[in-house]
């Protein structure tokens, strides 16, 4: 039997997460596979029902609560960090919890796993439930992230991970920074299944224009070198193009560049292995609900 930990941060969602589990509860699994499912609670302030849940087709719902907050990308780690030391595992699928990743598309990672795969597993998104301008706005991130690192990257949190997989997870410290960047970074060889973005089940999508660029930005920071070699090209080409041209409009392209080096920088110290190592101490206590 294939042990399957489903992976869920959560701050001050928990309307959304328990919808969620329920739903995960309510999916028609093959025996198999043994479903648990590992929340990690990012320090919420928000009360939440503490109530012990029937969930009958889930073999255990842990809750970790964090002392501090520590943002998505963190507890994900954290969480990955937590399963791989403490937890008897074959797979984690780590998801958002507020229904965007659609629970229905967990059957389709758990048919890719049928035959042991050790690559990794990502959904890509085919689909998308923003705005217009969100989704070409999330078109040029992926355009700009290809550009500056060579890395083409169209999935975000929601994928299946083997245990060896999971291992190289926490032992590379851009995981601390960004999942969907590490996980490129380290395997060359990535399975993608289609993945249609869902929409929320409480609430407006937390994924802001800010959001949005601070996401494409840790990305791109993991791969700082090729950020910075790329850049200095780009400026030289640039100027070189421009010379003859050279007014304050003509500037502006390179002071967005600048401004970007600036932030990929400052990211780019978020990759820090000793805090990683030591996320574990920021469990505050386990709660089983089930």
């Amino acid at each position: 039997m294939n042990k399957i930990k489903v992976l869920i941060p959560v701050y001050n969602d928990w309307q959304s997460v328990y919808k969620l589990i329920d739903e995960i509860n309510s999916l028609s699994i093959d025996p198999e596979f043994q479903i648990s499912i590992i929340i990690v609670n990012d320090a919420s302030n928000h009360d939440r029902s503490n109530e012990q849940k029937t969930l009958e087709n889930l073999h255990s719902v842990k809750i970790l609560n964090m002392k501090k907050n520590q943002g998505h990308a963190r507890c994900i780690a954290t969480g990955l960090k937590f399963i791989y030391e403490k937890d008897d595992f074959d797979y984690v699928i780590p998801m958002d919890g507020d229904g965007e990743d659609r629970p229905e598309e967990i059957n389709n990672f758990l048919n890719q796993i049928k035959g042991n795969i050790e690559k990794p597993i990502v959904g890509e998104r085919i689909k998308r439930s923003e705005n217009l301008i969100f989704k070409i706005c999330y078109q040029l991130h992926k355009i700009i992230t290809f550009s500056f690192t060579g890395k083409s990257i169209k999935f975000g949190n929601y994928s299946c991970l083997s245990k060896t997989i999971v291992e190289k997870m926490i032992n590379e410290k851009a995981t601390w920074n960004s999942f969907s960047g590490s996980l490129t970074k380290i395997e060359n060889n990535i399975i993608s299944i289609n993945s249609i973005r869902g929409n929320r089940y409480f609430g407006p999508s937390k994924m802001s224009y800010y959001n949005l660029i601070k996401h494409s930005l840790s990305i791109i920071s993991v791969f700082k070198k090729t950020f910075l070699v790329r850049s200095a090209l780009f400026i030289i080409f640039y100027i070189l193009l421009i010379k003859s041209y050279a007014s304050v409009i003509t500037a502006i392209p390179l002071v967005f560049l600048l401004i970007a080096v600036y932030a990929i920088s400052n990211l780019a110290l978020r990759e820090n292995m000793d805090e990683f190592d030591k996320s574990l101490e920021n469990i505050n206590n386990i709660d089983q609900i089930k």
